[in-house]
């Protein structure tokens, strides 16, 4: 058995959802940006997942931007808080998508 798993790294993801029904947005928003801490072995299986627990949680994503890995926002110039980095830790300690903002829109 090869033990050369590639470690699961955490990624900084914005997704745009539409609306659904049961998706818990405001009556009169039209969508919303989630921003997501989800973990992954690279950025495209942490889009996939984070995909997918959106859709079993009833909502409708229609766009996913990805910010990558910590150190790829820090090397942008991105300065990140304590909280956020409790909550990419918790994301990967966990295996998890968390989301840590909700930003309704509305026309």
């Amino acid at each position: 058995m090869s033990t050369d798993k590639r470690p699961q790294q955490v990624y900084t993801l914005v997704v745009e959802i539409g609306r659904k029904a049961g998706d818990g947005l405001p009556k009169k928003a039209t969508g919303a940006a989630l921003m997501v801490y989800a973990s992954g072995v690279d950025e495209a299986e942490a889009v996939r997942e984070t995909v997918a627990v959106l859709k079993q949680a009833d909502t409708a994503p229609l766009d996913v931007s990805g910010y990558g890995t910590p150190e790829d926002r820090e090397a942008e110039g991105h300065e990140i808080g304590e909280e956020e980095r409790e909550l990419m830790q918790r994301a990967l300690d966990d295996n998890a998508v968390i989301v840590a903002q909700v930003t309704p829109f509305y026309d």
